[in-house]
């Protein structure tokens, strides 16, 4: 546990997607900070491995982020376990490129479920809750990709588009309510168990002011950042995390 009058002492989260790559940073960085977190995942060993590694402010749920009643099952869960949540990291994602016409539509439907209703799901099962806790923090993960036309990002782009969209209105919705909604953007990050294993060529390299892909722990020092009290007063915007990839 965490002693030090941590950033996120009396915060409960709900990370999704949290069984390895940036999802298990983020749960790491948040129980660190001083957090109380209910890992979701479909990888269950990984899940269950995490979880015993963090010790009793951890617990993992088997979850499909698609299926309504799995995340009633995730509400239950951290409810029995530690309370109403106050903070939801909408974390879980696939991935897939390829040229716009090449997808299949089951390969289609199958991303947009798990990215974009996925994510609604998350905010329309978890808010009531956050009403009960007296306010909180939601946190989406988008993507420069949902900012940018990549080549070949079509399917994922578009996805990633559509969090930025359900952030905002979903901000001014439940803003009333103490409850912010917040996108993270990330550019290039290494090893994050999607894109990011294969080193960038210096053309790539040179498109990124900073000359380097990013770290997965500097994704999760924004998201602390974003569940904390700190930001308290920001909510539906966009939090571009690239190097500065974006900017030409």
């Amino acid at each position: 546990m965490n002693h030090h009058g941590g950033r996120l002492d009396g915060k409960i989260a709900i990370i999704t997607g949290a069984a390895r790559g940036m999802g298990a940073t983020h749960a790491r960085a948040f129980v660190a900070a001083g957090a109380r977190v209910v890992l979701t995942d479909l990888a269950e060993d990984e899940g269950r491995a995490l979880a015993a590694e963090l010790g009793d402010a951890a617990r993992f749920v088997r979850h499909d982020v698609s299926r309504a009643e799995s995340w009633e099952e995730v509400v239950a869960a951290t409810r029995a376990a530690f309370g109403p949540a106050n903070v939801l990291l909408n974390n879980a994602a696939i991935y897939f490129i390829g040229a716009v016409d090449a997808a299949s539509p089951e390969q289609v439907r199958k991303l947009l479920d798990i990215n974009v209703f996925g994510s609604w799901l998350g905010i329309s099962r978890v808010a009531p809750m956050m009403r009960e806790a007296g306010g909180g923090s939601i946190i989406n993960l988008s993507s420069l990709a949902g900012m940018l036309g990549f080549p070949h990002h079509a399917i994922y782009g578009m996805s990633k588009w559509a969090i930025r969209g359900l952030t905002r209105s979903a901000a001014n919705d439940l803003g009333p309510d103490g409850i912010r909604v917040n996108a993270i953007l990330p550019g290039a990050i290494a090893e994050t168990g999607m894109a990011g294993t294969e080193p960038l060529d210096p053309g790539q390299l040179a498109a990124i002011p900073l000359r380097r892909r990013g770290g997965k722990e500097e994704v999760s020092a924004l998201a602390v950042f974003l569940a904390s009290d700190e930001s308290a007063y920001i909510t539906g915007a966009d939090h571009v995390i690239d190097g500065g990839r974006g900017v030409w």
